[in-house]
Order: structure tokens, then sequence, then C-alpha cells
């Protein structure tokens, strides 16, 4: 049995701040295996975002071998990577 998903600390941050500019956002963090943590709908379109805590040190932020396996084989559109709100919201321009 998979045990509970950890988020990074600015997750909830980030999601309040999608649906506050009128985004539907589903958490994935409970998915594993490589799976973005958050799918955004915005505007008729479709993001896939990873969540990783811009107050951490960059070595900490990094990508782990399931999350680079995952995006590598991905073959719908981007994926990114927002470590704060601004980051965020730019990605669904």
């Amino acid at each position: 049995m998979r045990r509970a998903a950890r988020t990074d600390s600015n997750h909830e941050e980030i999601v309040k701040a999608l649906r506050a500019v009128g985004a539907t956002v589903q958490s994935l963090a409970g998915v594993g295996h490589g799976v973005p943590d958050l799918l955004v709908g915005y505007q008729g379109k479709t993001i896939l975002m990873e969540v990783k805590d811009g107050k951490k040190s960059a070595s900490h932020r990094e990508l782990t071998e399931d999350q680079v396996l995952w995006i590598d084989a991905w073959t719908g559109g981007s994926i990114f990577i927002v470590d704060n709100v601004e980051a965020a919201w730019s990605a669904l321009k």
C-alpha cells in the first residue's frame, strides 16, 4: 500500500491562487510514480504543473528520477515546473 503523498509547503498556496483567477485545479500529488502535482484547466486549456518549493535550495528542488522519466515519456502538452504563485500564473498564459 502506498503511503500518503507529501506535498511541498507552497502546494496549497499555489492551488488557491490558481483558483482565485478562475482555474479549475485537481491535485494529482497522491498518484505518485512521477505524475505531476497539478492538473489545471484554464480558458479551454489543460495544463500540468509540478510544484517545487522555491524556498528550498536548488538541490532540494530537483526533479526525482520518477518525475524525469514520466516527463520524458509524456507525449501531451508541456509540463510546467513552478516554485511560486507568479510562476504558476505565468504558466496559464
